[in-house]
């Protein structure tokens, strides 16, 4: 009994592991950051749903969906700032409408307001909160369609 609850916790660390390591790949590495930018612990939304979004994703569960895992980049610069929140769903992500409508309201689509932006691939859901010319967000767009294509 004891070896299977060990094999049993072995194998639920190391999916744990591979699981957190894919939205790693999707992260910005420090090499990537362009020239004046630096990674924050503070969050930089650009419009407070956003964030409210990403801290309270198991309020919206029921409908959305259950994550699996999350987590959220912070960046700053001179010029620009602002937040990635990763996403991984259990299964595919199908709020789509629903996080257009809380991000943008009645807009349907980012508003200098509210320029969130997102990518939706399967599982995967990226929530880009930057003001719309951010070339950080530019570079992590590219890195992101790139990876999930």
């Amino acid at each position: 009994m004891k070896k299977t609850i060990i094999a049993f916790t072995i194998l639920f660390l190391i999916s744990s592991n591979l699981f957190s390591q894919s939205l790693d790949k999707l992260k910005i590495s420090s090499e990537e950051l362009p020239k004046g930018y630096t990674l924050t612990e503070e969050t930089q939304c650009q419009a407070i749903q956003a964030c409210l979004f990403y801290k309270q994703t198991n309020v919206y569960s029921s409908f959305l969906g259950k994550v699996k895992s999350q987590d959220i980049q912070n960046f700053e610069s001179k010029n620009d700032s602002g937040s990635i929140m990763y996403f991984e769903f259990e299964k595919d992500f199908e709020g789509e409408g629903f996080l257009k409508g809380l991000l943008w309201g009645q807009s349907d689509k980012p508003t200098k307001a509210h320029p969130e932006e997102i990518i939706i691939k399967g599982k995967i859901l990226i929530v880009y909160s930057f003001k719309q010319e951010s070339d950080l967000k530019k570079l992590s767009q590219a890195k992101i369609k790139q990876l999930l294509n």
